[in-house]
């Protein structure tokens, strides 16, 4: 957290003496000198401000360009990239689509007059420095994002990336970021339904805290963020403003933490859970009254945002008196007003014969209310400080028409010797005990291991809609209470594949992910993204997103499931040292009735287990590669998107009818990992025998347990359903093997003629991993 003096030090563009800084004043002082980059304004971005506006900018104006054209806010360095998400589009992917990308969250129509908004942002780097505060404000957020939709939020998910499990400054970090996102939505009563939770020493000096939220709400409630209606009112209301957060988008997530760790301190955010809540249920009456014409969270850049978003997308004009903001430090100057980031404020657009009445709303759930302006038709966003005019800009330049940069793109000096070192000459165990003992491992890895650790801190059936949770393959909550409409959503990224090729990667990211939501039911529907990467200054990291955006936006447009919106954070490396490619891919699934999710393990003895798809010698990458042999090279698992798509219905088909009674995707640790979980779901054992994959397959043991290839899922079939389920995979014409029969009263893990162990020996095993550096897991 910083100081008092780091704040000064860092925003001090107020001008001396009393008297602010006036448009006036900057006409009649072309030369003072002012800070641009201390606020992360770069020299020529300060000189096209100047030209913009003919003159040098104000404080106030300075303090708004800076923080709106940051990296966080404006995405300059991504915006030639990411328009691919938008012309790569086939009808079929607008066919449900009610938002897309642009707006704060996208919107999915899933039906019965029901839709779903979702989005994934990221909190990197205040999380680091403030893991509690950070990662609560960053759940705190992405709610905003939810509720300014018109939604009701319904569920988070996290997405977390440490560094090594066992490095001095970890557990800080974890300790800090798991109690702040419970922290924070247990209090809001959200249900945390799933997520992801790596660690990797690269992500030592830069963990990722992702946050996704997720809300419903019926067609006609949807609102936007746009300032249409001249005279309207601009209405400030929630939590008052604090010093709280200045500068965080320009600053504290548009740059690099030097190698000695971050010097760049502007303040964290510093959330009131129970402030948002409140404000949650003030939205949704103003919503239902239809008291609102327009609406925008406050979130990075604040007011300066607020302001200049909302009259960018609507009648052009805005006009703001700053006194009126409601202020926690009545010492903050202008500047600090815009920049501020305090959490829990929203800004609306009121009808001047519908404000009595919203400020009936406000006052009812004792939510604080200043009406800080209008809507004008000036195409100018003005806005006076005691009576003199400190801010008159065209709002387009800066919300809309930042700067757009193509930055320089280089293939990486390192990748083709990366690629060339495979892990298929790496030694595999042929000796069953050998195996064994990998196979533990494996199971008790800090990646592989339960997180319980993590999730018992999450109340994740809260509300009563949770259909499935951690630690089945995707999260699934109900819609609709009377025809068990739902959705089910899950999230993957795999730094180490993307590291070796980040087109593939991402990729494969989709894929999972896709493959997650079907295994629960569901339909895969749409996608959010957070794409966490190095500095984009950085040729070579420019290079890996560039590739990272292409192989996604042509999956999806493959796939034809649509990117409704997302996030991008740079800057994530410490000096020149960047973390892995890790492009977090979220997709959301409808699913008609929630009464036929299937979970991720076997709960009934007897049932036949198949295994879905074909599996190749593909251990570049894989868990087993990293964890036994401390190994990173080659290249990562090929992928069938066609074949995923035809595995997505073949699933859905089966669970509508009732034929699979679990299922289960393969992925990090391949086969074993996914057999040993299934087991421990609900603590029923399984007889397994490899010997048709081994002949089918043409692969050995090891690999065979081992490999990571894609399109491949694990399935619970009861023996009455066998016949109609055989006939449903050879109808569409899917690789189906059955490879055992669960077993209740073993309590084992049986792999035929290679090992068996216990189910006390697995749980003991899968559950110590993080207990023994973090200390006792919370029983739920």
């Amino acid at each position: 957290m910083s100081t008092e003096n780091d704040r000064a030090e860092l925003i001090d563009v107020r001008p001396e003496g009393p008297k602010p800084d006036t448009t006036a004043d900057a006409a009649a002082t072309p030369d003072k000198h002012q800070p641009y980059e201390a606020l992360g304004l770069k020299a020529d971005e300060y000189a096209q401000i100047r030209e913009i506006l003919g003159r040098r900018p104000t404080s106030g104006e300075l303090a708004m360009y800076s923080v709106m054209w940051s990296e966080h806010c404006s995405y300059k360095s991504s915006k030639i990239y990411l328009r691919q998400f938008g012309q790569k589009v086939s009808p079929a992917m607008t066919k449900n689509l009610m938002v897309g990308m642009g707006e704060n969250a996208g919107v999915v129509d899933v039906g019965g007059g029901w839709a779903v908004t979702f989005k994934v942002e990221s909190h990197n780097h205040p999380s680091y420095i403030e893991p509690f505060q950070g990662a609560a404000t960053g759940v705190g957020g992405i709610v905003r994002d939810i509720i300014s939709m018109g939604a009701r939020p319904v569920a988070v998910m996290d997405q977390l990336r440490f560094g090594a499990i066992d490095a001095p400054d970890t557990q800080r970090v974890v300790d800090g970021v798991v109690q702040g996102i419970s922290f924070y939505a247990n209090c809001l009563g959200l249900p945390n339904i799933g997520g992801e939770t790596y660690f990797d020493a690269v992500y030592q000096g830069n963990p990722l805290v992702n946050a996704l939220a997720v809300g419903v709400l019926r067609h006609e409630d949807l609102h936007l963020a746009n300032a249409k209606g001249v005279g309207n009112k601009v209405v400030l209301f929630g939590a008052r403003t604090g010093g709280d957060g200045i500068g965080g988008a320009s600053i504290l997530a548009s740059d690099t933490f030097s190698s000695g760790g971050p010097t760049k301190r502007p303040s964290v955010q510093v959330g009131d859970p129970f402030a948002e809540k409140v404000l949650i249920e003030c939205c949704l009456e103003l919503f239902r009254g239809e008291l609102v014409e327009g609406i925008q969270d406050l979130g990075a850049a604040g007011i300066s945002c607020a302001t200049s978003e909302l009259a960018s997308n609507g009648d052009g004009g805005m006009f703001i008196e700053l006194d009126d903001v409601l202020l926690r430090d009545p010492s903050l100057t202008a500047e600090e007003i815009l920049m501020s980031e305090s959490q829990e404020r929203m800004m609306a657009v009121v009808s001047p014969d519908k404000l009595d009445a919203f400020l009936a709303v406000t006052a009812k759930w004792d939510v604080e209310t200043s009406v800080l302006g209008e809507v004008t038709d000036t195409g100018r966003l003005i806005i006076n400080w005691h009576g003199e005019e400190i801010v008159n800009v065209d709002p387009r330049t800066v919300a809309v028409d930042g700067p757009v940069y193509e930055r320089p793109v280089a293939y990486p000096s390192w990748i083709d010797a990366l690629q060339a070192d495979t892990a298929a000459t790496l030694p595999r165990p042929t000796e069953p005990e050998e195996v064994r003992a990998q196979f533990l491992q494996l199971l008790g890895s800090p990646n592989l291991a339960d997180k319980s650790w993590v999730t018992n801190q999450y109340d994740t059936y809260v509300l009563g809609n949770t259909a499935l949770s951690f630690p089945d393959d995707g999260g699934m909550v109900r819609v609709d209470e009377e025809s068990g409409l739902g959705f089910a959503i899950a999230t993957d990224a795999n730094g180490r594949w993307c590291q070796l090729d980040p087109k593939q990667g991402a990729r494969l990211a989709l894929a999972e992910a896709y493959r997650n939501v079907a295994v629960t039911g569901a339909v895969p529907a749409a996608v959010t993204d957070c794409l966490n990467f190095g500095s984009p200054e950085d040729p070579e990291v420019m290079w890996q997103f560039s590739q990272a955006v292409e192989g996604l936006s042509d999956a999806c447009l493959e796939l034809e499931i649509p990117v409704t919106g997302g996030n991008v954070s740079f800057y994530n490396q410490t000096g020149t040292q960047p973390i892995f490619p890790t492009p977090v891919v979220g997709v959301l699934g409808v699913i008609q009735d929630v009464a036929k999710r299937v979970p991720s393990g076997w709960q009934d003895d007897g049932d036949n287990i198949y295994l879905l798809g074909t599996s190749s010698l593909e251990l570049d990458g894989s868990a087993w590669a990293g964890t036994v042999h401390d190994h990173l090279g080659g290249h990562p698992p090929a992928v069938d998107l066609a074949g995923e798509k035809q595995l997505a219905g073949l699933l859905a088909a089966g669970a509508d009818q009732s034929l699979i009674a679990a299922a289960h995707d393969l992925s990090d640790g391949g086969l074993a990992q996914a057999l040993a979980e299934a087991v421990l779901r609900f603590g029923v054992g399984a007889r397994v025998y490899l010997g048709e994959l081994l002949e089918r397959d043409g692969l050995d043991v090891a690999a065979t347990l081992f490999t990571e290839s894609t399109g491949r899922v694990v399935v619970s079939v009861p023996r009455e359903d066998d016949v109609k389920f055989r006939g449903l995979c050879e109808g569409r014409g899917y690789p189906v093997a059955r490879i055992g029969v669960t077993d209740a009263s073993s309590q084992s893990l049986e792999i035929q003629d290679v090992f068996t162990v216990s189910l006390d020996e697995l749980r003991a095993t899968h559950q110590g991993t993080l207990p023994a550096r973090f200390g006792a897991t919370i029983p739920q």
